[in-house]
């Protein structure tokens, strides 16, 4: 069993390794504004996944991929003597479509603000179709009938009984 922390590790060194070795040793021309976002690797170290996005349109994503895919026994090369492993991770290289979902989400927000402003302007202009309360409480009941006026005695004259 391989210790997660030690994978983690090695996770992240495959990340640095080949961010670097892309960044200075790949002179491919098809090779774009590319960045290194992630590396996983298996827990036996045998594999390794590196995530990378692409500035630029689909015609660049694919011309990167292209030029990853032609360096990657390098790359496999560079990473295996870095590591010192038994084996070399074999690299597979997959497109992170991080500003996709971004924007996906970006635009999820926006309708749910515009239905929630769509909702609050049809709840301004509206009324209730009876009482705002319709149930009657026992204590407003027993209030309404202590301060009817014709049920009490007016203010300054004395009672009947008082005599």
């Amino acid at each position: 069993m391989t210790d997660p922390a030690r994978v983690r590790r090695h996770a992240e060194r495959v990340r640095e390794l080949v961010a670097s070795v892309v960044r200075t040793q790949i002179k491919d021309p098809r090779l774009g504004m590319i960045t290194i976002t992630d590396a996983r690797i298996t827990a036996d170290l045998r594999d390794a996944t590196v995530f990378y996005t692409v500035l630029g349109d689909a015609a660049e994503e694919a011309a990167t991929a292209a030029a990853l895919e032609s360096a990657k026994g390098m790359l496999r090369s560079t990473v295996g003597k870095a590591l010192a492993l038994r084996h070399s991770p074999t690299l597979t290289f997959v497109l992170d479509n991080v500003q996709d979902h971004v924007k996906h989400i970006d635009e999820l927000l926006a309708a749910a603000r515009e239905s929630d402003a769509e909702v609050e302007r049809q709840a301004a202009g509206a009324h209730y179709a009876g009482d705002p309360q319709p149930y009657r409480l026992e204590d407003e009941q027993e209030e309404a009938e202590e301060s009817d006026p014709d049920t009490q005695p007016a203010a300054g004259t004395p009672d009947e009984e008082s005599r």
